[in-house]
């Protein structure tokens, strides 16, 4: 009897169980967004008639931590939803620390797709900052994705004549039912990344009580960007715009018929362009510089990924009827993003194959651990995947921060590094023009472009200019001191002149710059740092400006040496650790105090930042304030990075970014600004 009922038992189980309807064994994705640590990859998914399972490994930096919210959901090429049911490996909702390997395996099951389903996105929540991974499919499964000139010839767009131009940019508008507290902030951020401006800066925009913004910025081109919220508390989170220099922007921001955020452009440019807006930040993820592998495959990976955003931008174009300005903006967002994933994954595995060592006169070289790989690093033939763009695109400027990235990136690549380091190498002599030559050279092999460089190559030359501009200034002041050295010879004195001061690099750089935009802005920099003042005074009625004030009060007499810093900055936290010995004796001195605030958002700091400072900062002048707080000390000082150090003179004065200090030469820099100031 009891075999019989343990028979029954078993064929009543097998017909409860659940019946697969299909298997993917071999499943991709398209792409993966919302991951700063690494990566989602589906292993297997089996669809069953009462569940979609898909078994995952997460690839995320040691140490980090990362968790998958019970909100998720998979989304069919319908828009329909199938939500997340249940884990396996891990607990929802629940914090998980990558392991030693770096991979974490799960499994979720959702609400059952129906067999037909070709593709699918997993999707962990609305927001940026969520997890998501898009076009899961059979990797057998064969897809169209567009060329950029298929894209380009099907949306045909001619620029206007004034399209390059600087004027003011205003952004006003009202937030519907704006409350503070809901929202979390009242002020907006963006981060202005001008890369034909003297300096990158934080614009903020406040937000009156009744949901009013209006902010006036400058610009030198038009510009596809966000004004985020620093701490939001709900689904909204930024407010994307598109204008022109010289455009007033009108947007209002309010609920859709589910109660989700939305921003609805009243007028003007970003109007013109409000399909892109509702999805352009998924194309500047595009990057290629999360790849860890050998340089004869990254090839291959860099062109999956370009496909693949091809192949988002041709869908997303098709659904909801882009515009030819509106694709090609989204391509100059893709091409800056792919140029820079290239260039950043050279230049990391080049840090990655050197070793630094010191000789016997204590300089420090870097010997390369594998030959091979470095030749694969210097191969044009990596870089080929970037000749499908055209680098004399003025719409990359509209890009921002990836623009800027990009060309800084450019002029210190690993290609352009080597051909200069080869010359190097190889000369009797330096001679700076030769240098240019050799740098427009390898811009040009990169970029394209036969005896004219491109304007991309130009952008990162100006760049460069910019970044040098001090410190050919600095050397131009010490001309008289040289010529008078009695220990030089005269071709010293001459290269020292030639190679190292204003004089002489400044001829070099702008026959560089033909461009008659870029070779404007250049005439226009170098004219008015020439004729800026070295002090300026701090506004009134500013938040950020009345705490130096009051920070100043209590040290008269002395200079402040303000550094900004966080506890997320590394090279903060080294520069800090490695200047201990240093700050104990500036202690010492009368003329002068270092002040150290940080960006925390719990009032007094964090746990971590008040042990860290008992540690590495105790008895020192520090404060810590919020991100909106720090935001304002950021748009009153023009810094987007730190550590960044500003200079408060005894009178109250703010001394220009011309003239700094560094802990690793303290007295000597701080005795050159006090010269300079002096003078």
């Amino acid at each position: 009897m009891k075999k019989i009922f343990c028979l029954l038992f078993a064929c009543v189980a097998l017909t409860a169980q659940a019946k697969v309807i299909k298997r993917i064994t071999s499943p991709e994705s398209m792409l993966c967004l919302g991951f700063h640590y690494g990566g989602l990859k589906p292993n297997e998914v089996i669809m069953t008639d009462t569940a979609t399972t898909i078994k995952f490994t997460m690839t995320y930096r040691v140490g980090e931590w990362f968790s998958i919210l019970p909100c998720a959901y998979l989304k069919d090429e319908t828009g329909n939803r199938y939500p997340l049911r249940s884990s396996e490996g891990l607990k929802l909702d629940d914090w998980i620390q990558s392991p030693e390997s770096g991979m974490t395996d799960f499994t979720l099951h959702f609400a059952p797709m129906p067999k037909g389903v070709k593709m699918f996105d997993f999707i962990e929540g609305e927001d940026d900052n969520f997890f998501k991974v898009l076009g899961i499919h059979d990797s057998k499964m064969k897809l169209h994705c567009p060329t950029v000139k298929e894209l380009l010839d099907a949306n045909p767009y001619t620029l206007p004549s004034d399209w390059l131009k600087t004027d003011t940019i205003t952004i006003r508008g009202r937030i519907e039912g704006y409350d503070k507290n809901v929202f979390g902030s009242d002020t907006l951020t963006l981060y202005n990344y001008d890369v034909l401006a003297e300096k990158n800066a934080i614009v903020n925009m406040p937000i009156k009580p009744d949901g009013t913004f209006v902010k006036h910025f400058c610009y030198s081109s038009p510009l596809l960007s966000c004004f985020y919220v620093p701490t939001p508390k709900n689904d909204f989170q930024s407010i994307p715009f598109f204008a022109r220099p010289g455009e007033t922007i009108d947007i209002t921001v309010r609920k859709d018929e589910s109660g989700k955020h939305i921003c609805v452009y009243n007028n003007g440019s970003s109007k013109d362009v409000c399909r892109l807006l509702k999805t352009s930040h998924f194309f500047d993820e595009v990057g290629a510089g999360d790849f860890d592998g050998k340089a004869a495959d990254f090839p291959a990976y860099a062109k999956k990924k370009l496909d693949n955003m091809l192949y988002y931008l041709d869908q997303f174009r098709r659904k909801n009827n882009y515009t030819p300005l509106e694709v090609r903006l989204a391509l100059a967002q893709i091409q800056t993003a792919y140029t820079l994933g290239i260039l950043n994954y050279t230049m990391m595995r080049w840090d990655m194959i050197k070793k630094w060592e010191q000789d016997e006169q204590g300089m420090w070289h870097a010997n390369v651990t594998d030959s091979a790989e470095l030749a694969a690093l210097t191969d044009l033939k990596l870089y080929a995947g970037m000749k499908v763009f055209d680098y004399n695109n003025p719409l990359v400027l509209s890009c921002g921060r990836l623009c800027s990235f990009m060309s800084n990136y450019l002029w210190y690549s690993t290609y352009v590094k080597e051909k200069v380091r080869k010359y190097m190498g190889d000369c009797e002599e330096y001679d700076s023009e030769a240098e240019m030559k050799v740098r427009r050279a390898a811009l040009r092999e990169l970029l394209g472009g036969d005896k004219d460089d491109s304007f991309v190559a130009q952008l990162s030359v100006f760049d460069h200019y910019k970044q040098s501009f001090d410190r050919w200034s600095d050397a131009e002041q010490k001309i008289p001191e040289v010529m008078a050295d009695s220990s030089l010879t005269e071709e010293d004195k001459k290269s020292f002149v030639r190679n190292s001061c204003l004089s002489g690099m400044n001829p070099i750089y702008m026959s560089a710059m033909t461009h008659p935009y870029i070779h404007n802005k250049a005439e226009i920099f170098c004219a008015e740092k020439l004729t800026k003042n070295l002090t300026w005074e701090l506004p009134k009625e500013n938040v950020a400006a009345d705490i130096v004030r009051s920070i100043a009060a209590r040290y008269p007499g002395r200079y402040l040496v303000i550094d900004f810093w966080g506890m997320g900055c590394g090279p903060c936290r080294s520069e800090i650790q490695a200047s201990k010995d240093v700050r104990s004796k500036i202690a010492k001195r009368d003329d002068v105090k270092l002040v150290y605030i940080a960006d925390e958002n719990i009032a007094g700091g964090s746990e971590s930042y008040r042990k860290y400072v008992a540690e590495w900062l105790d008895g020192e002048e520090t404060m810590c304030v919020s991100d909106v707080t720090f935001n304002a000390m950021e748009e009153l000082f023009e810094f987007t990075a730190i550590p960044h150090k500003v200079i408060i003179t005894p009178e109250g004065l703010v001394v220009d970014d011309a003239l700094s200090v560094s802990m690793h030469d303290f007295d000597t820099s701080f005795e050159n600004v006090k010269k300079r100031l002096n003078k």
